[in-house]
């Protein structure tokens, strides 16, 4: 087994955060540090990728901010994470969705996961 892997699963504080992958609506409620002060704040946005695994996994947001796309990279195992929240599931073919990108408008929009109960 390798060594260093055990040691970083063993250091790094896993903590409890709802499955999300590429194509997911979620909200990401993060610390900011200012001088002597500290606050919360959410980015909101859709998952455009996961990638790496155990301590060094992180995860990219993206969301549209007037009608400037901004892109943030989150390290899933980060103590500046105070909550993720899944808003909606979507439905897409890939794991990166690189090509949102350069949608706008309605070509933008991704197609959402409906999670239906048998009914007898």
């Amino acid at each position: 087994m390798d060594i260093i892997k055990t040691l970083q699963n063993e250091l790094t504080e896993q903590k409890q955060h709802p499955a999300f992958k590429s194509g997911d609506n979620i909200t990401v409620s993060y610390r900011i540090v200012e001088g002597n002060k500290e606050r919360i704040q959410t980015f909101q946005g859709v998952v455009i990728q996961r990638r790496g695994s155990g301590a060094t996994e992180t995860f990219t947001v993206r969301k549209m901010s007037g009608n400037v796309g901004v892109e943030r990279i989150f390290p899933i195992n980060s103590p500046f994470i105070e909550s993720i929240a899944l808003n909606k599931s979507g439905y897409v073919r890939r794991a990166r969705i690189f090509y949102f990108r350069e949608r706008t408008g309605k070509a933008a929009r991704i197609r959402e996961k409906k999670h239906f109960a048998h009914q007898k």
